[in-house]
């Protein structure tokens, strides 16, 4: 059988059930057409079933970049767009009103999540009615895991923007599905935070013992039991269930989870080397069918002049993330000493640096980047209009996921794969867990976790002197995630979560460094502000954005949130 990606089935479901549209959204329930057509065969319900998988497309951070890139909310990356490219990002970190009674503004996604929950449920139910008599309880038990898996993401991007949800399932509207065909089912209170956390890792649970530990071949990309237990890793720090995240990491190890030996080839769709003991689920792409831009949105600006294109580095990182990789000999990086002991800021820096970061000097593809005052690819300063017109305004460029060598991405656009969740977070999860359990009882195991992921790119352990109490590990363990999962969407939400967004991110500014280039060509670096001269705003009320209005006016049994 000809091998098949998710992205690619997400893509095609439509075609192939012939219609003309090729979204498989089109596909609202089997009304649509006739129950025949879609479970008539099994390929064909398969296809509609991979449906449910939309809700990890919407937040792709590699194929939707322009709108959901999360980390350009936070310290680490900075969006070089202030109303240009339909980018919320500047403005929801400087203005005030960005967010408002009835809108979570950047984040709404209430009535776009509730869909996905909506088609969901009508999945669910006709899995019960057409697939069980067809294809048996066993079958269908497996496909069940991956809706629910699927409608657990989409509750759980609700309850990290709103907190409590409005719980909505297959069997709990007026009709057995609650699909808004009935007046009485649109009044339900919400449920507590820790009620929705709860309901959340319970189907991720159950999910994870229906769902297989592979699929065949022909079916790359869907979801397995790891990626359920490494879900339960995550969410389960979001609701306080330490000894949940730590028995989730540890059933993903059970079942072979491992990091790959080279961190930059993680993130290279051609880079020869098997990702799949690191990878726990990603999304895939494919050439000439299902592709986005990724490398055109965020190539260095040096790379116009070499394609004779627009590209436009929309996303580049900050000072704040660059100053936290060490050298590769573990020392920490400060500008005021790093010169006693290295030739420049950046060439001994340790892998993640280099495989995360294009700096001023590293190579690429074929030529050095030159981020300094009119280089080839050089710095222009941020304004609270327009767009830095593709040029850095932080003296970096992102690297991560950009495909080197990727010459053909004008006509051809691109198509590496979105690594949505991965073995070396769940490590880090773990270390979390241990830590906040009891870091005294649990010193070695919350270590042990962190170590693995130093380890995988030659860094030095940390030890009991480094960290010797909670708080102290807890900033280890912060900084490790910043340099490990920097790009992948996790700093905004773990700020959140944390309840430190108003430390970092309110009242401060993000930096870049201006380099100049001096007639010896030797470089001056200063650290400069690169938010437009206004400080950032988080306040307390953000960490429960408000529901939109449509909702709490309609739900009679729906309260906002406080501060609304």
């Amino acid at each position: 059988m000809k091998k098949r990606t998710l992205k690619t089935l997400i893509g095609a479901v439509a075609l192939s059930l012939g219609i003309a549209s090729c979204d498989v959204l089109d596909l609202n329930d089997t009304t649509v057409l006739s129950d025949l057509a879609v479970w008539n065969t099994e390929s064909a319900a398969e296809m509609y079933i991979t449906a449910a998988y939309k809700t990890f497309t919407d937040v792709s951070q590699v194929a939707n970049s322009r709108s959901v890139f999360y980390d350009s909310y936070s310290d680490l990356m900075k969006s070089t767009a202030w109303d240009q490219y339909n980018h919320h990002y500047n403005k929801a970190l400087l203005q005030t009103n960005a967010f408002t009674t009835g809108s979570a503004g950047a984040f709404e996604c209430w009535s776009d999540v509730y869909e996905r929950i909506r088609r969901a449920n009508v999945l669910l139910d006709e899995i019960t009615r057409y697939g069980a008599p067809k294809y048996g309880e066993d079958w269908c038990d497996i496909r069940r895991a991956e809706v629910r898996l699927c409608r657990a993401f989409s509750y759980y991007r609700l309850i990290r923007v709103y907190g409590g949800i409005v719980l909505r399932t297959e069997t709990s509207g007026t009709n057995g599905v609650d699909d808004g065909s009935y007046e009485a089912d649109i009044h339900r209170k919400r449920l507590t935070e820790a009620e929705s956390w709860d309901y959340v890792i319970n189907e991720l649970l159950w999910a994870g013992k229906h769902l297989p530990k592979e699929w065949d071949s022909s079916w790359t990309g869907r979801a397995t039991q790891k990626t359920a237990y490494g879900l339960v890793s995550r969410i389960a720090l979001f609701a306080g269930q330490w000894q949940v995240a730590i028995d989730a990491a540890e059933e993903v190890k059970r079942q072979g989870g491992d990091l790959v030996d080279d961190y930059a080839k993680l993130f290279q769709v051609d880079g020869g080397q098997d990702n799949s003991k690191e990878i726990l689920f990603a999304l895939y792409y494919q050439k000439g069918s299902v592709t986005h831009n990724y490398d055109r949105y965020n190539r260095p600006f040096g790379d116009n002049a070499v394609y004779t294109t627009q590209v436009y580095a929309e996303h580049v990182p900050t000072a704040e993330l660059a100053d936290l990789y060490e050298f590769k000999d573990g020392t920490t990086f400060d500008w005021n000493t790093y010169a006693e002991n290295h030739a420049d800021p950046y060439t001994d820096r340790e892998p993640r640096f280099h495989a995360t970061i294009m700096y001023n000097g590293c190579d690429w593809e074929g030529r050095t980047i030159q981020t300094y005052v009119d280089g080839t690819d050089g710095f222009s300063a941020f304004t609270q209009s327009g767009s830095t017109n593709g040029h850095t305004c932080t003296g970096y460029y992102l690297r991560k996921y950009l495909q080197e060598n990727n010459t053909t991405f004008v006509n051809d656009h691109s198509w590496q794969y979105d690594a949505v969740l991965r073995y070396a977070e769940v490590l880090l999860n773990k270390a979390e867990a241990y830590a906040q359990l009891d870091y005294n009882k649990y010193k070695t195991e919350a270590l042990g976790a962190l170590n693995e992921v130093r380890n995988r790119v030659g860094l030095l352990d940390k030890t009991t002197t480094d960290a010797p109490d909670e708080d102290s590990f807890m900033a280890l363990l912060r900084k490790e995630r910043c340099v490990e999962l920097a790009g992948e969407g996790f700093r905004y939400w773990d700020l959140r979560r944390w309840k430190l967004a108003e430390n970092v991110i309110n009242g401060k500014n993000a930096h870049g460094v201006k380099i100049k280039k001096s007639a010896d060509d030797t470089f001056t670096y200063e650290k400069v502000e690169c938010d437009g001269g206004t400080p950032r705003v988080f306040l307390e009320k953000y960490y429960y954005f408000s529901l939109p209005t449509a909702e709490t006016a309609n739900n009679k049994l729906c309260e906002n949130n406080p501060y609304w």
